[in-house]
């Protein structure tokens, strides 16, 4: 499983995360919200968990995460 936290900005997110099966972990900074799409979107097929800040801006970044649970588990 993959897992990810967020620290949630106006025009970023930065995130660290931690691969319990590879072991990698490492910092990135995602821009909103087109870099953060592509980032979500290419963990298809991956167990990933997401904790995230709680913030009055990111109403697009739920509904994107909700829209790949169901995608990638349905």
């Amino acid at each position: 499983m993959m897992i990810i936290g967020a620290d949630y900005h106006p025009g970023f997110q930065a995130m660290a995360f931690v691969d319990e099966e590879t072991g990698e972990f490492g910092e990135r900074e995602l821009r909103h919200p087109e870099e953060a799409e592509r980032f979500y979107r290419n963990l298809k097929g991956r167990q990933v968990r997401v904790g995230m800040e709680a913030t009055g801006h990111c109403g697009w970044f739920e509904a994107l995460l909700g829209q790949l649970s169901r995608k990638l588990c349905g």
